[in-house]
């Protein structure tokens, strides 16, 4: 219906149940729904042929005769053709039709694009822990160190440090309150992992989480034993995932887009030293502040019990 309709099909029932009813002529019945005569008439008359429910629904605005119409065989000609991945110019080459019918016989069977021939994607599996420290996600992102602003800030490819090395962010995720954490350092070597596991853990049990087990990627630094002797040192139990599949670490690898995205290369900082400096600030705001969308908006600080029931007099 247009936005401006004077009869929707419950005024329509209505105004024939008037005229049958109340024996109304189609000229007063039409005065009173402000339309003229002849649409009365017209509704009417449709609904002693089709009845009060179908003949009081708009018809189709398709012609009954399309003589220009393309022809039923060319058109799946067509769609066969691009089901076999042929492009436009090969179709064209194959059947005598215009550039512009392909596209429209195309479009009408949502074909005109070669990524819509792709199998649909599995719906992703969703879980979640049912309590805080049940499972720490851990991963690794490398950044390069600069000593100036670079690109990203400036926007001048020619702003780069040469030389100046890169270091590498160990970040830690609550599977169930989506608490995070994240500290720099120099390198993902065996010593930083174990180092970055103890900054992890200390934190959590600032906020009142006992970690129960990690869950990491395959990475040589994680497989190594010196890293398991320190999760049994400290009674956790080591998950890996599943190899070439990171969807199963992908709390972890999507708090990472967001560091990237709103702290690492969020403003032009003069150094990455100010960077790293920036970071605790950061951390802060994504778990006190900051909304999360799989938490209904809420920030991560509301799944904890120590900080739920007022979480702006624990932050004041």
């Amino acid at each position: 219906m247009h936005a401006n309709a004077k009869l929707t099909p419950l005024g329509r029932a209505e105004m024939i149940k008037e005229m049958r009813r109340e024996r109304q002529t189609p000229r007063a019945a039409a005065a009173a729904r402000g339309v003229c005569e002849k649409t009365a008439r017209k509704w009417a008359r449709r609904a002693e042929e089709e009845g009060l429910g179908k003949g009081l629904c708009d018809h189709s605005c398709v012609p009954i005769r399309q003589p220009r119409k393309t022809a039923e065989q060319t058109e799946a000609k067509i769609v066969a053709l691009r089901r076999q991945r042929k492009t436009y110019a090969h179709i064209l080459m194959l059947v005598p039709v215009s550039k512009a019918t392909v596209s429209r016989v195309l479009r009408r069977h949502k074909l005109n694009r070669l990524k819509f021939l792709e199998p649909e994607a599995p719906p992703p599996i969703r879980y979640e822990r049912e309590h805080p420290g049940e499972l720490i996600h851990l991963d690794i992102k490398k950044l390069g160190r600069f000593v100036r602003p670079g690109v990203r800030g400036t926007g001048n490819r020619a702003d780069r440090s040469e030389g100046a090395g890169v270091e590498s962010l160990h970040v830690a995720i609550d599977d169930h309150s989506r608490l995070g954490f994240a500290c720099v350092h120099p390198n993902e070597k065996i010593p930083s992992a174990i180092a970055a596991l103890e900054q992890a853990l200390s934190f959590y049990a600032f906020h009142g989480i006992k970690v129960s087990a990690v869950l990491t990627d395959n990475g040589s630094c994680y497989h190594s034993h010196a890293f398991a002797a320190a999760c049994d040192q400290r009674g956790i139990k080591h998950r890996f995932t599943r190899p070439y599949r990171p969807q199963t670490n992908g709390k972890a690898e999507r708090f990472i887009q967001t560091l990237a995205r709103e702290w690492a290369y969020g403003c032009c900082y003069q150094s990455s030293d100010e960077r790293n400096a920036y970071l605790p600030d950061y951390i802060l705001k994504y778990n006190w502040h900051r909304p999360h969308g799989s938490l209904n908006q809420n920030p991560p600080i509301t799944r904890l019990p120590l900080y739920a029931d007022n979480v702006s007099r624990h932050n004041s």
